[in-house]
């Protein structure tokens, strides 16, 4: 028997797996109130927002995949789009920036992540407004365990806070110490209003719905928003900038379902969402390690990080010349996904480490990639992503439902608090191109390429896994190695996500100030010496990563039949699987 931090949980009622146990503990109690597994992941969500305040926001966006037991898998997005204000020429011409910033009001997009848990919760869930936000209401109200990544967040912001962003310090400040509890009390008077405001709308349960949404994107929230807007604020640029949402942003914006992407993979059909994410990547990746004999490598080996590692940068260097808005952009789907493109593309991985960024010609078309940024500017005491700068969760219930959700953005180093709110907006503007022409180049009311990419796995026709991880630009890395794990070296959920994990970041990240590391790969250490010193024959640039620090991979499945599984990453310390 393999030896894991945890055991892989089974049972037949339900799983939840998130990146905090309050949430996943949340998402569990919803479920044996009677709730389905939609119920479960929109009060997940929300805990996640309080307890996590570092890692994701009210103010952020929310992609997710379900599958509604006995209908079919469906994609919401909730990514909120550009301001119409919002032109490169604002921002390059008229404020003389060469890239988006990664901090303030002047990186906001419209904040999707309410009103895309208000959809689900509409369409599939069951309980009301109230039931599902008691518990973030609870912990903003009561207090909640501050962790250490939070505390070492705010140490990094602290002079900011205290010199620049004087809202945020009223909430963050004095820094709490781990383990102490903290308070969100705004946070929690905000949604309380909304919830009060609903009920007294309507005693219908739908109609408290609308009405909640109607708070938060024409109602006192958004007024909040923007008055917000109109203040300038120190941002990573070395600046203060205001903000360009209108109120026709946030009024005539509402949250969206489309179909999944699929690729077969050894027996499975992978689903992810559209090209709008970066979610393409791990489809590609698949389609180019399918010509490989994984299993024949050796989980962990020099050859298996190596193959792994090229097959990523093609599958990324596509992303950077092909994926945007679809509603936008003529993204080649088809093509890119295409077992011929794949086999012609597969040719391109060699025995050596690549230095270059080499995107295909999919359908002939000749590749852009956007021209390197100048030495741009970053303020001192702004906050920089981190590799686990997200949150993750997934829940499976009794009756077959399945969902995959990755909230994020609205992080509490983003952007100054909105004072009446108690939270304060998201900044994924910034992965925007301010360069026309390009797949990702800003315009009013696209949505940004985001990193954002949950994952569900039909097995027969069935629903079989979902999972995913925080991790920027890691996600469909890391969440990978895992889903690989699993398919090829046999390894349970929670083996899967315990075995040593690797990236690459060789091309250019998706936040500001968008660097590029050629020939980087980082390879936990406990994947051995051998490992490593393999990888830098091979020409690769190994960064000997602690032993426990790559990934925060949560996940449950169900078999055929009906028995439930489950889990959740120990590398962060908090995340966690629960279930019966």
């Amino acid at each position: 028997m393999t030896t894991t931090t945890r055991p892989e949980l089974r049972g037949r009622f339900g799983m939840v797996a998130t990146t905090h146990w309050l949430a996943s503990t949340a998402g569990m109690a919803v479920l044996e109130q009677g709730g389905n597994a939609f119920d479960a992941a929109v009060a997940a969500g929300f805990t996640l927002q309080v307890v996590e305040p570092h890692l994701n926001g009210p103010g952020g966006d929310l992609p997710a995949i379900l599958w509604p037991a006995g209908g079919e898998p469906v994609v919401l997005c909730a990514q909120g789009p550009a301001p119409r204000a919002a032109t490169i020429a604002r921002y390059r011409d008229e404020l003389g920036l060469e890239l988006v910033p990664g901090t303030g009001p002047l990186a906001a997009v419209v904040p999707g992540a309410f009103g895309g848990w208000l959809a689900m919760l509409r369409d599939h869930g069951t309980l009301t407004l109230r039931d599902v936000l008691r518990f973030a209401i609870g912990y903003a109200e009561d207090g909640y365990p501050v962790v250490p990544q939070i505390a070492r967040g705010i140490r990094n912001v602290e002079s900011l806070f205290r010199d620049e962003w004087t809202t945020s310090a009223e909430v963050y400040l004095p820094i709490p110490g781990p383990g102490t509890l903290h308070r969100n009390r705004k946070l929690a008077s905000t949604y309380r209003r909304i919830v009060d405001e609903a009920e007294a709308s309507s005693s219908d349960r739908d109609d408290q719905i609308a009405a909640a949404h109607d708070a938060w994107y024409s109602g006192f929230v958004a007024d909040a928003f923007l008055r917000f807007q109109d203040v300038e604020w120190m941002d990573s640029s070395g600046e203060r900038h205001a903000g360009l949402l209108a109120e026709e942003d946030l009024r005539d914006w509402r949250a969206t379902y489309e179909s999944p992407l699929a690729v077969d993979y050894h027996g499975l059909t992978v689903l992810k969402a559209g090209p709008w994410s970066q979610a393409l990547v791990f489809l590609q990746q698949l389609r180019l390690l399918d010509g490989f004999d994984l299993a024949s490598l050796g989980h962990a080996s020099a050859e298996y990080v190596h193959t792994v590692t090229e097959c990523a940068k093609l599958a990324f260097a596509d992303r950077e010349a092909w994926y945007g808005d679809p509603q936008f952009v003529d993204v080649p789907i088809e093509e890119l996904l295409s077992t011929a493109y794949a086999d012609e593309r597969r040719k391109l991985v060699g025995d050596e480490a690549s230095a270059e960024l080499r995107p295909g010609a999919p359908d002939g078309r000749i590749p852009r990639l956007a021209g390197l940024a100048g030495n741009v500017p970053v303020a001192p005491g702004v906050g920089e992503p981190t590799r686990g700068d997200t949150v993750h969760l997934d829940i499976v219930d009794r009756f077959g439902n399945m969902v995959s959700a990755t909230p994020s953005g609205g992080w509490l180093w983003g952007a100054p608090v909105v004072p009446e709110l108690g939270f304060c907006l998201g900044t994924r503007a910034q992965m925007f191109w301010l360069e026309e022409g390009l797949p990702n180049s800003l315009e009013p009311g696209k949505r940004p390429r985001t990193t954002l990419s949950p994952t569900l796995v039909a097995r027969g026709g069935d629903p079989y896994l979902a999972l995913g991880t925080p991790g920027g630009d890691q996600q469909d890395q890391w969440a990978l190695q895992a889903f690989l794990a699993h398919v090829h070296f046999g390894m349970d959920l929670q083996a899967a996500i315990d075995a040593p994990s690797h990236h690459t970041e060789a091309f250019p990240s998706s936040f500001y100030p968008r660097a590029t590391r050629a020939r980087h790969v980082a390879v936990e250490d406990r994947a051995g010496d051998e490992t490593l010193e393999g990888l830098r024959r091979r020409g690769h640039e190994v960064e000997a990563a602690a032993a426990w620090s790559l990934g925060r991979v949560t996940a449950v499945g169900r078999e055929a039949d009906g028995v439930l599984k489950a889990g959740a990453d120990p590398r962060s310390m908090q995340a966690y699987a629960v279930g019966r």
